[in-house]
């Protein structure tokens, strides 16, 4: 992994949080629904994240940006889920969704900067 890819070590650090919450939902509070729409939204921002460096061309690369933002929206969802049932606290939910708004803020300046270039003949 490439160390000055900010985005791509904030989403597999993430990533790594994710797993670990899901670990802990289904071990020790025994939900097993919404912790893994958690597990795959969470992870998969990452993944798509990976996806788009090896991208074939600007197009494909757009496409998987998009998708890694799109993922994001809807893990910070899930957490906002969690907390308001009491399966995480508010802080470590608040703690999360910090960490995966600064994500979405990653993501959507890249979509911008992309958007941007297309636009510049």
């Amino acid at each position: 992994m490439k160390s000055n890819n900010i985005i791509q070590q904030k989403t597999f650090g993430f990533a790594i949080r994710v797993v670990n919450v899901y670990k802990h939902l289904t071990e020790t509070k025994k939900e097993f629904v919404l912790s893994k729409q958690l597990l795959r939204s969470g992870t998969s921002i990452g993944a798509n994240i990976e996806e788009s460096i090896g991208a074939q061309s600007d197009k494909d690369f757009a496409s998987k940006i998009s998708i890694a933002y799109k993922e994001a929206r809807e893990t910070r969802y899930w957490i906002k889920l969690l907390i308001v049932t009491h399966y995480i606290t508010k802080n470590e939910g608040d703690s999360l969704l910090s960490d995966v708004e600064e994500i979405c803020k990653i993501i959507g300046k890249i979509q911008i900067t992309l958007k941007n270039r297309k636009s510049v003949p």
